[in-house]
């Protein structure tokens, strides 16, 4: 085997740079080291970050294929992909259903007991038992969480979205960590935290589409060879996506948003017949909680009634906007966007110390969930006190005051005939929060104090109930937060406006996931399916557009921040400038580990131990050929594969026919989760050492190629839309070693680039975003 081999542009760094002529080449002007970090903290573990392998190998050995064989297999293949999809839209939305139904009825029960107390005037014992069945609830959670999965902490969807970008985070889609995802929710919503259901759906929703397409499970007896048909990581992201897709489907009874949301924020990859399948998925989601809705419609499930699964009606029957009707509208999208922006500066402010907390232990993550729990209790119980209670409409459109379940008009404290309009707000579940505000002909339900209170608590809290070792989405608490400050904003316009405060929170819901998340189409279609209300569209449209357009000024979109916080290599659909004044020679580095096309046994196994590199260019030289050539790439999967076979030769000699004959396709498919091939675990003697492995018939022999000359921003845009995991470098002139380097994800990253290149950090070429650096230093 040849010696490691270090490429030339990897220079150490000159004395004096600081003093360096502006025309040195960049590559004389790096740092000495790389010292970014190739890890993520997923749950609260940090893990080494792999690639995922979407690219479609062409060897010797696939091109005889069973899909290019016999027609029947082919559609056995097809077949398989719609049943797949079937399986998951029915799956996830009986899983949808069952988180609805246990979160009302869990819920339901707290508020019930609790409101009988408050009947009975104990108001005492009425708040230790509310306070303690949400410690209860949450302390499970977090139990549950930290100690059997830590993976199914937060909302799932950063882990989802950088999966569907190509990176392979350890346990993200483990049975173990859907499990916790799932009761974890449960707990957690129920408990009263300010966190919502949508975005754990999406995560459950992913994992159960990549359980259904590992391929199967020996442990389990599940060989069926149709199974063995997705074990590769391509069939595996279309199956992730759609499980997305369903997930919103499920969680907010919208099949066409959840098919916009996965293709306008998760995927990185999207083809027309991906759009299909995403679609006939969200349909079965759709049909399946159609039928068992109309079961609870018959009162046959318990609290659950006609809430949890959200339908928000808003529209009035004579509603009409005029021209004067938008100056509001617009001033409520442009303060959306600024107020979006500054959640999610906070969020990311919040995150940061929580990682510093998590990094102590499990008793500082419990302790700290249970501290919030304890808080958010007080908040939600004491805060209704400061609200004075107000006489029951002549004629309310449901029984006035309402006692223990959900309703516009609670009791709490209030004589009879009168109702607290913070409690209805606060003591009750999101979803029924959010029907409460967005409901019409309420416009003298709720006093401006009650409002902004109620905003101003959902605010923090939404941002504070985030990063605790639980899980918890934020769409739902955006949207309540939002709700409330539209409503806000449409009490101050008053009779000024035609529109109603109810389609004023339907605004102001969109203006505040506009300026935090940044989606427009998906959303736009997601709040006109809870809606049901057509008439809104053209306003929402403009909201969405605005928020999102101020809101990108000063930060990024949320999603994006938490994977930045978790260091997850997320390649973006654009290129920073600076990277156009970069070639891919300027940042590819060594050593490069190269291997014959007869390499010595002893030689692969002592590169697979020392190095972590997946992929491995192969190199024919004299005399088998007749100058060095670059026959291609293999990968450490297959080597491993090799290795454990014994496919060995004596001699440096072509293998066989009948050797290749051995291996099956499935022998080289991706492994089920969590069950990748160790070399440590491959036993091999003294004389197998000591033989020949032949590489060529199990060599990728057209591997994706650039000459070292193009521009760092070309490659990164060819490398993020073909979803490569190695992109080889290839010299520019002849009579040179016949590969350069290999570029893998982590050297496109921004902190990579500019830890090589410091000089570019201060660089005239940059995004155009505001910052505030007396803020942060005030923060």
């Amino acid at each position: 085997m040849s010696a490691p081999r270090r490429n030339a542009l990897a220079a150490p760094l000159l004395e004096g740079e600081d003093d360096v002529s502006p025309l040195l080449p960049l590559y004389l002007r790096r740092s000495a080291s790389n010292t970014t970090s190739q890890v993520a903290i997923v749950g609260s573990n940090i893990c080494p970050i792999e690639s995922l392998d979407y690219e479609i190998i062409e060897n010797d050995f696939v091109n005889p294929d069973w899909r290019s064989r016999e027609l029947v297999q082919i559609c056995q293949y097809m077949l398989m992909k719609w049943i797949l999809c079937f399986l998951i839209g029915h799956i996830v939305g009986l899983l949808g259903f069952f988180i609805n139904l246990a979160v009302e009825n869990v819920a339901g029960m707290k508020f019930v007991v609790t409101s009988n107390m408050m009947l009975a005037r104990k108001f005492v014992m009425a708040f230790l038992v509310f306070a303690s069945s949400n410690l209860s609830l949450t302390l499970f959670a977090s139990l549950i969480t930290a100690f059997v999965a830590p993976e199914a902490a937060g909302s799932g969807i950063p882990e989802v979205k950088a999966y569907l970008n190509g990176v392979d985070a350890p346990a993200i889609f483990s049975l173990r960590t859907l499990i916790v995802k799932i009761v974890g929710s449960i707990c957690a919503v129920s408990s009263s935290l300010n966190v919502g259901k949508a975005g754990p759906m999406v995560h459950s929703g992913a994992c159960i589409a990549a359980l259904l397409g590992q391929g199967g499970s020996k442990k389990f007896g599940l060989t069926w060879k149709w199974l063995r048909f997705f074990k590769n990581d391509r069939d595996r992201r279309d199956l992730v996506t759609c499980g997305s897709a369903a997930g919103i489907a499920a969680a907010f009874r919208a099949p066409v948003g959840g098919v916009l949301f996965a293709l306008e924020e998760m995927a990185s990859w999207w083809r027309g017949a991906l759009l299909w399948r995403a679609f006939f998925t969200t349909a079965v989601v759709a049909i399946v909680l159609r039928a068992l809705i109309d079961v609870c419609m018959r009162g046959e499930c318990g609290l659950f009634g006609k809430g949890g699964l959200i339908m928000y009606d808003v529209t009035s029957v004579n509603i009409s906007y005029h021209l004067w009707d938008v100056p509001p509208v617009l001033l409520l999208a442009l303060v959306g966007g600024i107020l979006g922006s500054i959640y999610n500066y906070l969020l990311k402010k919040v995150l940061k110390i929580y990682n510093v907390i998590n990094k102590n232990g499990v008793a500082l993550r419990i302790l700290l969930a249970c501290s919030l729990s304890i808080c958010t209790s007080c908040l939600l119980f004491g805060l209704p006190w400061l609200a004075s209670c107000r006489p029951c409409p002549s004629d309310p459109s449901e029984p006035c005051p309402t006692i223990g379940r959900s309703g516009n008009y609670k009791k709490f404290q209030c004589p009879p005939g009168y109702y607290n309009d913070l409690a209805s707000l606060f003591f009750n579940t999101n979803d029924d929060a959010i029907k409460n505000l967005f409901s019409k002909n309420t416009d003298s339900e709720f006093h401006y104090s009650s409002i902004l209170l109620f905003f101003a608590t959902c605010f923090f809290l939404s941002i504070f109930s985030y990063g605790i070792v639980a899980p918890a989405g934020l769409f739902v608490p955006v949207i309540v937060t939002g709700a409330a400050y539209g409503r806000f904003v449409g009490m101050l316009v008053g009779s000024k406006s035609n529109l109603n405060h109810g389609l004023f929170a339907v605004l102001g819901s969109a203006s505040l996931l506009g300026g935090s998340m940044r989606m427009t189409v998906s959303l736009c279609v997601i709040i006109l399916e809870l809606t049901n209300n057509l008439l809104l569209l053209p306003l929402i449209m403009i909201v969405l557009l605005i928020s999102k357009t101020v809101a990108d000024v000063f930060n990024e979109n949320v999603y994006d921040l938490i994977m930045t916080l978790k260091g997850l290599p997320y390649l973006e659909n654009y290129a920073e400038p600076y990277m156009r004044q970069l070639t891919v020679g300027d940042v590819v580095t060594g050593p490069l580990q190269i291997f014959h096309g007869f390499e010595k046994v002893a030689n692969v196994v002592h590169v697979l131990k020392v190095t972590r590199h997946h992929g491995f260019p192969v190199v024919d030289e004299p005399p088998v050929s007749e100058s060095p050539v670059l026959f291609g790439l293999i990968l450490r999967a297959h080597l491993l594969t090799l290795l454990r076979s014994k496919a060995f030769s004596r001699t440096p000699s072509p293998v066989g026919r009948d050797a290749i004959a051995l291996f099956s396709a499935d022998d080289f498919a991706k492994k089920g989760l969590g069950h990748d091939d160790k070399i440590d675990d491959i036993v091999l003697s003294d004389e197998e050492m000591e033989m020949y492995i032949d590489l060529h018939p199990f060599t990728n022999t057209s591997p994706y190629t650039v000459v070292e000359t193009m521009s760092l921003a070309k490659a990164l845009l060819l490398f993020r839309e073909v979803g490569l995991r190695h992109l080889l470098v290839i010299p520019k002139f002849s009579g040179r070693t016949p590969v350069v380097g290999i570029l893998t994800r982590h050297d496109f990253m921004p902190e990579h680039v500019l830890n090589l290149h410091p000089l570019l950090a201060n660089s005239r070429w940059k995004r155009l975003r505001l910052r505030f650096p007396q803020l942060r230093k005030l923060v």
